[in-house]
């Protein structure tokens, strides 16, 4: 394991906080138990969540590297904070969608858990002040948040995420239902996977049961919240 010092606070979220180390082009996220919904609106703290998201993000972004994906993680440093490499956040949320929920059954007057025909691939721009507004790719390239090509590459490794998350987490029992990803620019220009794979952003049904094991649960009063994150965690790492 490399050791880093922590310097400079570089970016702090409503789930994690980045800091500058020692180290060139390395930062360490340290993930927080606080949680937000309603960009914002709602507040509260859920314990041992920062532990959860961190570790199973860590073990999901080596999954994915495994398969082809490049990922900023680098190594996970203790319970809550890891080693990842310094890029420029594409100012884009991805969302990914198997199965109709959340806002995509809202707009679409779509039963909840309705089965999708296929994978769909949403675009929004990331700003809070203006409530993440969906965008498609002419918008995109028009404000220069990414090129024609990045969003290629970008759409490439999402729907990959998507085959290989699927595929891995049905063996824990678990259906990926929806999920965000986001993506950076290393210093040398290549699209890196970024932020976190977890049931903060992530929508993890149980495949049985229905039973939702994610943010869900704190945004619809469902209770149980951190038992969810916790059942998670242990169903991906008892497998292995």
């Amino acid at each position: 394991m490399g050791t880093y010092i922590k310097r400079e606070l570089v970016y702090e979220g409503k789930a994690k906080k980045v800091f500058g180390t020692d180290a060139d082009g390395v930062c360490i996220v340290e993930y927080k138990d606080e949680a937000t919904a309603g960009n914002g609106a709602k507040k509260g703290v859920i314990p041992g969540k920062g532990a959860v998201n961190n570790r199973v993000t860590n073990r999901l972004m080596r999954l994915l590297e495994g398969h082809g994906i490049p990922t900023h993680f680098i190594e996970e440093l203790d319970d809550v904070s890891a080693a990842v490499r310094r890029v420029e956040i594409v100012p884009l949320e991805t969302i990914v969608r198997n199965i109709a929920a959340g806002s995509l059954a809202a707009r679409l007057g779509l039963a909840e858990g309705a089965k999708l025909h296929s994978p769909v691939l949403e675009y929004c721009y990331k700003n809070d002040a203006l409530g993440d507004p969906m965008v498609n790719e002419y918008h995109i390239v028009a404000m220069g948040w990414a090129s024609h090509s990045e969003l290629e590459t970008i759409a490439e490794y999402s729907f990959m995420a998507n085959a290989v998350l699927g595929e891995y987490l049905r063996g824990a029992g678990i259906e990926l239902v929806d999920f965000k990803l986001e993506f950076g620019r290393a210093d040398d220009g290549k699209i890196l996977l970024a932020d976190e794979i977890s049931p903060d952003t992530c929508r993890f049904w149980d495949i049985k049961t229905g039973k939702k094991l994610d943010k869900d649960r704190f945004r619809r009063d469902l209770g149980g919240v951190e038992e969810a994150y916790n059942e998670v965690l242990e169903r991906l790492f008892g497998q292995g």
